[in-house]
C-alpha cells in the first residue's frame, strides 16, 4: 500500500486561478475579470519571499522541491508554510505529501500564461 497522498486544492478559488489569465496586454485592454484574475497571480507574486520561494520551486532539479530544500530563504519554517500557502492558494503551486514531507510544483498551465500574458514567445 502507498503512503503517497495528493493533497486537495481549494476548489472554487485555485481552479478560478489556474485559468490561463488573458490575451498579451499588447493585444487589447484587460476586461475587469481578467485583470482581477492577473492581479491575484502577481499578487501573490509580490511579496520578495513569496518570490524566491516560487523561484526554487520553479528552478528546482526535476521540476519539484521538497519543503525541506526550499526552507532557507531567511524567514521561520511557519512562515515559509504560510507564504507556500498562499502561493497554492492563487493556483501558481500545487503540492503532494509524501511520507512527513511535502514537494511542491510549479503549476505549468500559469507559467504559460503569464508568458502569454507579457507577450513573451514561449
Amino acid at each position: 500500500m502507498s503512503n503517497i497522498k495528493a493533497l486537495p486544492l481549494p476548489a472554487a478559488e485555485t481552479a478560478k486561478s489556474v485559468v490561463p489569465c488573458c490575451p498579451p496586454l499588447t493585444e487589447h485592454p484587460l476586461t475587469a475579470e481578467e485583470a482581477e484574475r492577473t492581479a491575484a497571480m502577481f499578487k501573490a507574486l509580490g511579496d520578495p519571499v513569496r518570490l524566491r520561494l516560487f523561484s526554487l520551486v520553479a528552478s528546482h532539479e526535476g521540476g519539484e522541491a521538497c519543503v525541506c530544500d526550499i526552507s532557507d530563504v531567511g524567514v521561520s519554517q511557519p512562515t515559509v508554510s504560510h507564504h507556500l500557502k498562499k502561493l497554492k492558494a492563487a493556483g501558481l503551486l500545487t503540492s503532494e505529501r509524501r511520507g512527513t514531507w511535502v514537494y511542491y510544483k510549479v503549476e505549468p498551465s500559469v507559467v504559460a500564461a503569464m508568458r502569454q500574458m507579457l507577450g513573451s514567445p514561449g
